[in-house]
């Protein structure tokens, strides 16, 4: 159970909250933060951080840090005990909206969501993870939580484990510190800067530091010192201006030390005060020069360390005059000097302090927190409603951060498709994609991914680009990548398609030439010759057709004579039916070659098949790969019959496999029949023996299918041999 002393610091801590609230809560909101905090009590009581602390304690000092620090409300502070119980699964976001309101449970989804990104590579990555950070979510009020949260975290850095420090250190440089700078919350942001080089760099924090506050006091009636004579002087010549002076941070002197490579008391400019004068439109750059005359009178400045940039603003439009003077007691102070309406474009507008740092220039969100800055720093006008509706708006054309499942981000436009993703990988992988798994639920190359989605492609070597893709793919790299392909593959077909029409026009007795390909083209519409032969080979377009097309032409050639187009018809038709290519061994105009695969010889039944760029191939009826390309593409399959010429031998290479008893002169035998008996030209032979019996490879010249039967037959009557057997191809 509880403690007693720990239930009292709890209630006392609660009490400190609720008296933080009641100055901009109604009762209404004050009510909603009780029953927050009794949901929370009841569930959490027990539950303690790695500290020992209480988590509920934990939750208090958040909401402390929103209310004090940052300046939220009464909708932060409910989520702030809201959104532990939803982790744990005791309440739902459904519950939360009935129970308090859809702006609460929006807050605490939110939070959920920002929750779960992946943060292991932030560092390599983190403008990408701002920009993913600051539009996945709808509410601003959901970074600044998660703001709060890391401040605790940070101040309390020696009670996380160690994993935890590291990562949490990380998201403070990369994301938090800039965001907090970009949203105006400058306190928090240099308790960050301050805190996250405390605990990376210990040692150097420690050093500065203590040299700071060796003389902080001092430091604190000197500065008050130094600024009277100039206060005077201003004063005496009609100039109404406001002081801001202050020491420079660890963080900012350290920065200092290493941008200029110099030790600690060589900085110029540990020590800074700003001049800010009211001044007329008209008179803004005299007024500050006069004052720049007013200072460096008092006090000697440093003709190098003078930055003009209200004659020559800075490309991002930042105005001030910096300079650097001397005091009495030889320490050297940073003194800008501008006007009020400079002030706030220096600190609010286009030149924001954090751009010109080097935060960034760009745009992103950028109109969105203009607004949440105004809203932060003016609370008496409180509109989050204004700031998250233009926001909405904005993500209906913004971009999306995609996590791919190493945690690093692709950005993407928003309505971009897994099939997009795919392609902005790399090309193969979106050449070959046929799904994913988002968030680890499995999902089509259609899929339309949302900001933060967690995606792996799933690939397959069958998987090619198809012309439907480019319906739903939206990126041009993805519409690019599909067309190029598209055209490649259109290109090859249309090779295959050229040989076909060869062959086709070959039979038919017409010319293969430019004119009559060019009638076809003008006739039928099409752009090119490629789109026509690319028909030919996709069968989208019928050659009977564009045969009676040609005849047709030559037939008002010889229309005087009817019986010669009669005659042209009839020998047209058949051609028709005699469509096969008369394979010889000495076959002209007509590029082919027998097919590796199956090796056929004369006689073997066969068929031709219309490659790519090498003709024709002939392949055996029961060749390994017949079934495929019989089934496939049976548009380049043509008939084709052995022929050889009359008084001429052809050659053609068998392979032969013979098995048998291993016994002594076996295979003088076998080479004997095959040379002297059947004068078979033997290329090659290779024997291997195991365990009393033998395996023997033959490659060997034969006439036709008859004479290689001959052999086979006459090898299985020697003595010994067991079984021979003709091969497609040796193992190798």
């Amino acid at each position: 159970m509880i403690s007693e002393i720990r239930k009292k610091k709890l209630n006392a801590k609660y009490e400190e909250l609720i008296k933080a609230c009641e100055p901009f809560a109604s009762e209404s909101d004050l009510q909603k933060i009780e029953q927050a905090y009794k949901l929370a009590y009841k569930a959490e009581l027990e539950k303690f951080k790695t500290s020992s602390e209480l988590n509920l304690m934990h939750s208090l000092d958040i909401a402390l840090i929103s209310v004090n620090e940052i300046g939220l409300g009464a909708v932060v502070v409910v989520s702030t005990f809201l959104h532990n119980l939803l982790e744990v699964n005791l309440i739902t976001i459904s519950e939360i909206e009935e129970q308090y309101d859809k702006t609460i449970a929006s807050v605490v989804e939110g939070f959920s969501k920002v929750s779960s990104l992946q943060t292991g590579k932030i560092s390599a990555q983190s403008e990408n993870f701002r920009k993913l950070f600051l539009t996945i979510v709808d509410d601003i009020r959901v970074i600044l939580l998660k703001i709060a949260h890391r401040v605790y975290d940070m101040r309390n850095y020696e009670d996380l484990k160690p994993s935890k420090q590291s990562k949490y250190l990380d998201e403070v440089v990369y994301l938090y510190i800039p965001i907090a700078h970009r949203l105006g919350l400058y306190a928090i942001k240099s308790d960050l800067e301050e805190l996250s080089m405390k605990h990376s760099n210990p040692e150097i924090f420690n050093s500065i530091q203590e040299k700071i506050q060796a003389s902080k006091k001092k430091q604190k009636a000197w500065l008050a010192d130094f600024i009277k004579p100039i206060e005077r002087e201003l004063e005496t010549q009609k100039f109404k201006c406001d002081f801001k002076s202050r020491p420079k941070s660890v963080y900012s002197i350290w920065n200092k030390m290493k941008k200029q490579k110099v030790t600690f008391d060589e900085v110029y400019d540990i020590l800074a005060v700003r001049i800010i004068s009211d001044s007329k439109a008209s008179k803004e750059k005299e007024d500050c020069w006069k004052i720049y005359s007013i200072v460096s009178d008092i006090y000697p400045p440093n003709p190098k360390r003078l930055r003009d940039w209200i004659s020559t603003p800075k490309a991002s439009g930042y105005e001030s005059l910096h300079t650097t003077v001397q005091a009495p007691n030889k320490k050297w102070v940073e003194v800008q000097i501008r006007t009020k309406r400079m002030d706030v474009e220096a600190e609010e507008g286009q030149a924001a302090h954090w751009r010109y740092k080097g935060f960034g220039s760009k745009k992103d969100s950028e109109s969105w927190l203009g607004q949440v800055r105004d809203i932060l720093e003016h609370p008496e006008q409180l509109n989050f409603d204004e700031a998250i509706n233009q926001n909405k708006k904005k993500k209906e054309t913004d971009k999306i951060f995609i996590f791919t499942p190493n945690g690093d981000l692709k950005q993407l436009p928003a309505g971009s498709t897994v099939l997009d993703f795919a392609y902005e990988i790399h090309t193969d992988v979106g050449s070959k994609c046929n799904g994913a798994k988002v968030n680890n639920k499995v999902v089509p190359i259609r899929y339309i991914l949302e900001n933060g989605d967690k995606v792996e492609i799933m690939t397959s070597k069958n998987q090619k680009p198809k012309l439907d893709w480019l319906s739903f793919v939206i990126t041009n790299k993805a519409k690019n990548r599909i067309k190029r392909f598209m055209l490649e593959d259109k290109y090859k077909e249309a090779d295959a398609g050229n040989e076909i029409v060869r062959r086709k026009f070959k039979n038919w007795k017409i010319a293969f030439d430019d004119a009559n390909i060019d009638k076809i083209i003008k006739h039928y519409k099409f752009k090119t010759s490629i789109d026509f032969y690319y028909s030919v080979a996709t069968e989208s377009i019928d050659l009977g057709d564009v045969k009676k097309f040609i005849l047709g032409l030559d037939e008002k050639k010889v229309q005087k004579n009817g019986n010669q187009v009669v005659e042209s018809e009839q020998k047209a038709t058949k051609q028709d039916n005699e469509e096969s290519l008369e394979i010889t061994d000495k076959i002209k105009n007509v590029n082919y070659s027998l097919a590796k695969c199956c090796n056929p010889i004369s006689g073997d039944a066969v068929f031709g098949f219309v490659t790519v760029g090498k003709g024709i191939t002939i392949h055996r009826v029961n060749c390994p790969n017949a079934s495929q390309m019989l089934s496939k593409y049976s548009y380049r399959v043509i008939d084709v019959k052995w022929k050889v010429a009359a008084g001429e031998m052809s050659s053609f290479v068998a392979n032969i496999r013979v098995n048998g008893n291993d016994s002594l002169g076996i295979i003088g035998e076998l080479t004997n029949v095959i040379s002297n008996d059947l004068k078979v030209n033997m290329q090659s032979i290779s024997v291997n023996s195991k365990n009393g019996n033998f395996e023997g490879n033959l490659k060997l010249q034969v006439r036709d299918n008859k004479h290689l039967d001959e052999l086979i037959h006459k090898l299985l009557k020697i003595k010994d041999v067991s079984k021979v057997t003709r091969v497609d191809q040796f193992k190798k």
